[in-house]
């Protein structure tokens, strides 16, 4: 008997904040994607490759969908739709412990655009929930659209329903032969991956307005010539000079601080110990400028 091998790409789609990013690293069984309380934490489409018996899953982590208020924010929206229009699968995302309101509705009807993918629901955070609370989330999603493939409840911190997520949607996927290479878990590039753990680590305990301004560039990682150190020399930047004194904090003591929980995910994320030099820097309303986007990489 010939085995079907199966492959393709998914992505999770949803307000900000309902659980994608948590649910890619889950799946993926690494962290490739950061996470955050913060709205609006993902700002690119990360891919990551989950090898399964019989297939393999490349999950798309996308940003969450709202309403622009910037040009970065337009452009993020903009993304996400180009995901949408590529992938096999599109899983509507919801937690357990909200009710579905305009943003979900919206969303959801909006799939409607996107008829080639196959369209599953997936009700998040369950171990944050009552058994009510996930029992009304599953029928109100239920009620959305008429042609969701599967309605799955699950937990990405608990692992709860993981395998019943993965095994759905490497049905749903095309046969085909495995895109990616055994061991390879995302094809994000090493300096956006450090860029990325240094804002999460910024966007730690950032207060209102600050984390939509925080942007990261990596300028130099370099080992050290005769040592075992690593040498990784990058820029945080703000919009405005109230926020670089915000991330400096009293006397550095906050950039320290930052430093110090991003040296602890690059060194394991190289492998090596790592030496982190970290300069703030200000472009003034970066989040609307086309220029200064550009040149971040939006």
């Amino acid at each position: 008997m010939i085995e079907v091998f199966r492959s393709g790409f998914v992505t999770f789609v949803g307000r900000p904040n309902v659980g994608k990013s948590t649910l890619t690293n889950a799946l993926v069984g690494e962290k490739i994607a950061i996470t955050s309380e913060k709205p609006q934490t993902t700002r690119r489409a990360i891919r990551g490759i989950v090898n399964r018996p019989g297939g393999q899953l490349i999950v798309v982590d996308t940003p969450g969908l709202h309403r622009p208020r910037t040009l970065l924010g337009q452009r993020l929206n903009d993304l996400v739709g180009d995901v949408l229009g590529d992938v096999d699968v599109i899983a509507f995302c919801v937690p357990a412990t909200e009710r579905i309101g305009p943003g979900d509705r919206r969303i959801a009807e909006s799939l409607d655009g996107y008829g080639r993918a196959k369209k599953i629901a997936i009700v998040t955070k369950t171990d944050t929930g009552t058994r009510e609370e996930i029992t009304e989330r599953l029928i109100e999603v239920d009620a959305l659209r008429e042609d969701w493939t599967a309605v799955i409840p699950l937990s990405a911190v608990t692992g709860e329903q993981l395998d019943v997520l993965a095994d759905e949607l490497l049905e749903l996927m095309p046969e085909g032969p495995a895109l990616y290479g055994e061991g390879i878990v995302t094809d994000e590039e090493q300096d956006d991956r450090i860029a990325e753990i240094i804002r999460e680590a910024a966007l730690g305990d950032a207060r209102e307005e600050l984390p939509h301004s925080i942007a990261v560039v990596v300028q130099e990682i370099a080992p050290r010539e005769g040592s075992d150190l690593t040498d990784v020399f990058a820029d945080i930047i703000v919009e405005r000079d109230s926020q670089k004194a915000i991330i400096i904090g009293r006397r550095g003591a906050r950039l320290r601080d930052v430093g110090a929980r991003a040296r602890a995910g690059i060194e394991e994320l190289l492998g090596t110990r790592v030496y982190l030099a970290l300069h703030v820097r200000v472009a003034k309303e970066w989040q609307r400028d086309p220029k200064q986007l550009g040149r971040l990489g939006f």
